[in-house]
């Protein structure tokens, strides 16, 4: 939505998270006479002190928190929603005089520059920072945003048609969105998220407005040994970019497994459609140091080599890891918030596998060690494996201690969310290197 449409509105920010922090900022600064409304499930209390302070000293807000906070939005012309809100919990509050629009598509309708968008299930964060690496090795003008970068809405009065912009664009971003960037880059599509849409068709409809809006101007580069992927770029209008593992050079690069090496893949083709010399990209690429939490060498103690993979939610990204680091892999933890996903592949996998020790956390640890079980008399398999069900990551990491033998690798890769015990990935992943590290 135009920065213009917006002026003789009432507007409210819907979600006082990260984005709704960020657009309350730009759009107080945009905007210093109007009167704003806030509102938030959580009470004002519950937010960071910092914000709180701004809300204090701020005399031209409304503010509807707590639980009856959605009962605002029939007072309002617009409401910024958080991507973190799903659209059928609002749509009883909501009339046809209300638009929602984000904090993303504001952005879009107002940028002068060229916008890459990065979306996938898995290696968003990786791709993105891979691509913003190449064009800064280039000197080009370039700025990461998104997810996550820079609060993407703090670079519009300062920035011109010669920015680029590198945007790690999630499923709830690109819900209900209108518009599609210049260059489009599409992973991989795998069951997720399916507690926050419908169905998994929703979501792949969220995933496929990434390219949906584009034109024959633009480009689309995507995953072509990804079914869905696949067919989301039959029926694209942009000029397409397919990747496969034979479409992969031989860059030195120190990201490991297959999933990787398509993410190198990706970043060099928009090296190449924006002008950056092999050279400039092959260097970018050669410097570029893994992501926290992706396949991170925690270190090697007691002989043991230890492995952080606590982004890895789904089954597909712990399958992709333990192939990665491959037969030394004997322990590994698994289990999470339940999402309703499938392990059947993912036990079949163990089964295969030298994998001899599951240590499994709550909730999915028993529907995980279950499959497992199932799988093992489907196949008659006669592997031996050990199970342990813990409750908290010092546990785990004593267990890995004494169950994983010198020279082999403990690998944290849940194939589950992490909420619950943890509050997020990150924290789960710093746990997991705080305890290795405290018990060596």
């Amino acid at each position: 939505m135009e920065l213009d449409k917006l002026k003789d509105k009432k507007i409210l920010i819907l979600g006082m998270g990260r984005e709704g922090i960020d657009t309350f900022i730009f759009l107080r600064k945009k905007f210093p006479e109007k009167v704003l409304g806030l509102a938030d499930i959580k009470e004002l209390d519950e937010l960071p002190k910092k914000i709180k302070e701004k809300i204090a000293s701020d005399k031209k807000l409304k503010l509807h928190f707590g639980k009856d906070n959605l009962k605002a939005l029939k007072n309002y012309d617009i409401a910024v929603k958080a991507p973190g809100i799903p659209p059928r919990i609002i749509e009883p509050f909501l009339d046809s005089k209300i638009k929602i629009t984000s904090l993303t598509e504001i952005f879009f309708a107002n940028c002068k520059g060229t916008i890459i968008g990065i979306t996938g299930t898995k290696g968003k964060s990786t791709t993105a920072s891979l691509i913003y690496a190449i064009l800064k090795q280039a000197k080009k003008k370039v700025h990461l945003i998104g997810n996550i970068g820079k609060p993407a809405l703090s670079f519009l009065s300062q920035t011109g048609i010669n920015d680029i912009f590198v945007y790690e664009l999630s499923s709830h971003q690109l819900m209900d969105f209108k518009k599609s960037p210049h260059i489009a880059v599409l992973l991989n599509i795998f069951p997720e998220h399916l507690d926050y849409y419908k169905n998994f068709e929703e979501y792949v409809r969220a995933k496929e407005n990434i390219t949906r809006w584009q034109t024959v101007s633009d480009y689309l580069i995507y995953d072509s040994e990804n079914k869905i992927t696949k067919e989301i770029a039959k029926k694209s209008k942009a000029k397409k970019v397919p990747i496969s593992l034979c479409s992969v050079r031989d860059f030195k690069s120190r990201l490991v497994g297959r999933h990787n090496l398509k993410n190198v893949a990706v970043a060099r083709e928009v090296g190449k459609i924006l002008d950056v010399s092999t050279k400039d990209i092959a260097e970018a690429i050669k410097k570029f140091e893994p992501l926290p939490h992706r396949l991170e060498l925690v270190g090697k103690h007691k002989g043991i080599k230890f492995y952080n993979d606590s982004l890895s939610t789904i089954p597909e990204a712990t399958i992709e890891a333990i192939d990665a680091l491959g037969k030394d892999v004997e322990t590994i933890i698994l289990g999470g918030h339940d999402r309703g996903i499938d392990f059947k592949e993912l036990a079949r996998h163990i089964l295969k596998s030298e994998i001899k020790t599951l240590i499994l956390f709550p909730v999915t640890g028993e529907r995980i060690w279950q499959c497992v079980l199932e799988q093992k008399r489907k196949n008659r398999s006669k592997k031996l494996l050990k199970h342990f069900f813990v409750k908290d990551m010092k546990s785990a990491a004593q267990l890995c201690y004494q169950y994983t033998l010198k020279g082999k690798i403990c690998l944290l890769s849940c194939a589950s969310p992490s909420f619950g015990i943890f509050k997020d990935y990150k924290q789960r992943g710093d746990f997991f290197k705080k305890y290795v590290n405290m018990l060596k």
